[in-house]
């Protein structure tokens, strides 16, 4: 299967929000951050925009919790048509039971690495991970530069899908038309990009460029 491309919505422009998701009509998921101003130090958006996101698109929703209490927004976004949730494994004392109510209530469920965090700490968690989000920057902050150790954890996890073929691997952070084939190449199946879509003219063609696609 080729890599999926999430176009992270934080980039867009609110004041015409519709109008930025039917731009999107290239993109496979709707990547959507949310930050509470704890875990990392910036704001985003809350559950009224999950809804109204949701309300307006078909795509698959994939909620990425930069929050120090993950376990409190599950439920209400598995309500609002969320399909894919990841945590901070560092934000919950038991990772394991997050990712077991999150499973229950039919979502795919993730748990992120931030770049100094290591694959090693994923152990004994893969086998009930549906998916693992890959930070290529230090998370809370949208167009930061890329950080190149990324690569090599994409590598180590896509090693490890022989004996966790059901694992996805996400990468997130200065994710454009330079680096995705690197990626790719490493293993990713899904890249998430935001500043480098929403400030293209053409949101198409730069989600192509990203699928590794010649555009003239």
């Amino acid at each position: 299967m080729s890599v999926q491309i999430a176009a992270s919505v934080l980039s867009a422009d609110f004041s015409r929000l519709k109008e930025e998701i039917d731009a999107l009509d290239s993109a496979d998921i709707l990547h959507l951050d949310l930050m509470d101003g704890h875990y990392v130090p910036n704001l985003s958006f809350g559950f009224p925009i999950v809804s109204t996101v949701h309300r307006i698109s078909d795509k698959p929703l994939d909620a990425h919790l930069m929050v120090t209490n993950p376990q409190d927004y599950v439920d209400a976004l598995a309500e609002l048509g969320v399909g894919w949730i990841s945590f901070h494994q560092e934000t919950v004392f038991h990772s394991h039971r997050l990712v077991q109510k999150i499973k229950s209530l039919g979502v795919k469920a993730g748990i992120a690495l931030n770049p100094a965090t290591p694959v090693s700490t994923l152990h004994d968690i893969l086998p009930e991970l549906d998916f693992v989000l890959v930070m290529s920057v230090n998370p809370g902050y949208s167009a930061q530069k890329f950080i190149p150790g990324a690569i090599a954890k994409i590598r180590q996890l896509s090693s490890l899908k022989a004996d966790y073929p059901q694992l996805k691997i996400e990468v997130d952070g200065g994710v454009n038309d330079s680096n995705c084939k690197d990626l790719i190449s490493a293993g990713a199946d899904i890249l998430v990009s935001a500043s480098y879509i929403f400030s293209s003219a053409n949101y198409s063609n730069s989600i192509n460029k990203l699928r590794g696609i010649n555009v003239q």
